[in-house]
């Protein structure tokens, strides 16, 4: 059965399930607001008043007024000169997701269109019409123009659709009445879904980098006493006590520490090992406000002007800032988890920090074991580093400077998937790592849900024995990251 979604309540949860393919619907209820709404819309242009997009131009040119005759062509113009994007086409996800919170936006009512605007993007996701969408040419101000503009050609009977899509002759073309083009053009729709499907995919690699970093704190002897809630307690951080009672039910059990308990020469581990709380915690209170911000927006109506009660107000909900701050969130976490990961894999690889043959090799010097590996994931956390740098600040002015703040929105959810990209590698590289550490300390074996992430490494990817390819390896890490996320005990945004 398809998610029947309801205008303005929208959970994370359901809009998760439909970025990872789930069908969706309105509830019913939403015909009636809409249809009051552009009734009333209707009756202002009848008076003869000057409406803002209705029967003005655009931006710069507000201030032009248009006849009455030429009022449908108006919003066919804007379609067609807005789709102005460049790049590589959105994934299908996003955009099927952006297509459902444009169509729940539109059906509160506060946008002025009529209900066949809302059941023609409706009609898309019942098709299985998915459009083509350049991924550049947004700012995130004005809403997501290009964009946007681009999803609405296909609406209209002119647009393009990705190559597993059903053709856009599916669906019937729409004709747009005034003020319509402009609303489907409004909006922060495109940056919105990119940042919710970056923040469920985050999610996930969240959960695995505290499987692999428990692993390795008993890959390398370290202690669970940092995990002692008591720690956290007086604290007072959320994520912080989350993280660390996550960690030490993974590593409750564990003969390997049991073994070191006492007698251990080493005072304190290294703060990659010890400072997992902190840091991890840290990560996940920026990603839980994210969420919040996230699933607030995926609700708003972000259209301009609005229609309320008999008055038509222009103001600046497309102005996308609260999602470019929240993408900047979400990247601060992306390349902090990979930070600390990937110093948990030198600590590993060096036999002065984690007494374990160098490099994890079982011959060192005739083989290189994870020499490489490391290299990569320091790599990978460079690049990562450099793609964090705040995307919110870098404001241009546009539109003859009457767009003269603009949010940078849309590229600042866009480089996320890169980055969650090079997470995920560095987490599956940790995650081979920290096993062939734990199996250095047979017989002695780990706690039960770490041995079970064992068995999961395992099943895919063999123990590091001679040296031999290390790419297939990688890749094989990273299609298992789902399933050692399923061992963590923490509680996520989306899945509560």
């Amino acid at each position: 059965m398809p998610i029947a979604l309801v205008p303005g309540q929208m959970r994370l949860s359901s809009l998760a399930a439909i970025a990872a393919g789930g069908r969706f619907s309105l509830a019913p209820g939403w015909q009636d607001r809409v249809a009051a709404n552009r009734a009333m819309l209707e009756a202002m242009l009848a008076a003869g008043g000057a409406l803002y997009g209705v029967n003005t131009g655009f931006g710069k040119l507000a201030s032009t007024r248009i006849d009455a005759s030429k009022l449908a062509e108006l919003q066919v113009n804007l379609v067609r000169s807005h789709a102005a994007g460049t790049g590589p086409a959105l994934p299908a996800p996003v955009v099927r997701l952006a297509i459902a919170l444009h169509a729940a936006g539109l059906a509160r009512g506060a946008s002025g269109v009529r209900p066949a605007v809302v059941e023609a993007l409706l009609a898309l996701e019942a098709k299985g019409v998915v459009p083509k969408i350049p991924s550049q040419g947004s700012v995130g101000a004005s809403g997501d123009l290009a964009p946007l503009a681009h999803l609405a050609l296909v609406l209209i009977g002119e647009g393009e659709v990705l190559a597993d899509s059903a053709p856009a002759a599916a669906v019937a073309p729409l004709v747009l009445a005034p003020k319509e083009g402009l609303a489907l053009l409004n909006g922060t729709r495109i940056s919105t879904a990119l940042a919710l499907c970056a923040l469920f995919r985050l999610e996930t690699l969240f959960a695995a980098s505290l499987v692999a970093g428990a692993l390795s704190v008993d890959g390398a002897r370290g202690a669970d006493t940092p995990f002692d809630a008591r720690v956290h307690e007086v604290r007072g951080q959320p994520g912080q006590a989350q993280v660390a009672r996550a960690l030490a039910a993974l590593m409750a059990g564990s003969a390997i520490r049991d073994s070191h308990r006492s007698g251990d020469i080493r005072v304190q581990d290294p703060y990659s090992l010890r400072c997992q709380p902190q840091v991890a915690g840290a990560c996940l209170d920026l990603i839980d406000q994210a969420a919040q911000v996230l699933e607030r927006e995926a609700n708003a109506v972000t259209d301009n002007p609005l229609v309320f009660d008999g008055a038509v107000i222009s103001g600046g909900n497309f102005h996308a800032m609260p999602v470019s701050l929240a993408a900047d969130q979400l990247a601060l976490a992306i390349a902090t988890l990979g930070n600390i990961a990937e110093r948990r894999i030198a600590l590993l690889v060096d036999p002065a920090t984690s007494g374990l043959p160098a490099f994890l090799a079982p011959d060192s010097g005739l083989h290189s074991g994870f020499m490489i590996a490391q290299v990569t994931a320091a790599a990978l956390t460079a690049e990562n580093r450099a793609l964090a740098t705040p995307r919110s600040i870098e404001t241009l002015p546009t539109s003859a400077n009457q767009e003269d703040h603009v949010s940078m929105a849309t590229g600042a959810a866009l480089r996320l998937a890169p980055m969650l990209d090079n997470l995920a590698a560095i987490v599956g590289i940790e995650a081979l790592a920290a096993a062939q550490a734990v199996e250095f300390h047979r017989p002695l074996a780990s706690s039960a849900p770490l041995e079970k992430a064992v068995q999961v490494i395992r099943a895919r990817v063999p123990a590091w024995g001679a040296d031999r390819r290390f790419a297939p390896d990688l890749e094989a890490a990273r299609d298992l990251l789902g399933e050692l996320a399923a061992l963590a005990p923490i509680r996520l945004p989306s899945r509560d």
